[in-house]
């Protein structure tokens, strides 16, 4: 058969070398570092993460605004008859003050983890110091 092209190596194989397969190493299985969720309870007013349960006499511990109010519920939907998706007979008006209401359940939130515990810098030197270490 005569070859179409000149090039060399154009279907020639005399020219390449197979080199000899070396077995694979099995790898290793290590887990990724993949930070996780956790549930948290929150302060509609501040923000500030809550630890303890919500009792009707709570407050928060940054800003001591009161914990069992409409605003912290999970049933408090702007939308809804009343401002709440329970049906309650009449109306709350100050839905930051502290009521009885008996359908009140914290508003529980989940956030992604974005720190590691064995990964937290002591002070900011330090962080800054890992972020340009060789």
């Amino acid at each position: 058969m005569e070859r179409k092209y000149r090039q060399k190596g154009y279907m020639d194989d005399s020219g390449r070398e197979e080199k000899p397969r070396q077995p694979k190493k099995p790898r290793e299985f290590r887990a990724p570092l993949v930070a996780g969720f956790r549930e948290v309870i929150r302060c509609a007013r501040c923000g500030a993460i809550l630890s303890a349960e919500v009792t009707w006499d709570s407050q928060c511990p940054q800003c001591r605004a009161d914990l069992h109010t409409c605003r912290q519920c999970v049933s408090f939907d702007t939308a809804a008859r009343f401002e709440c998706t329970q049906p309650i007979p009449e109306r709350i008006s100050k839905k930051d003050v502290r009521n009885q209401c008996r359908y009140f359940q914290p508003r529980k939130r989940v956030e992604r983890e974005t720190s590691f515990a064995s990964s937290k810098p002591q002070d900011a030197r330090k962080a800054f110091d890992d972020l340009f270490k060789k």
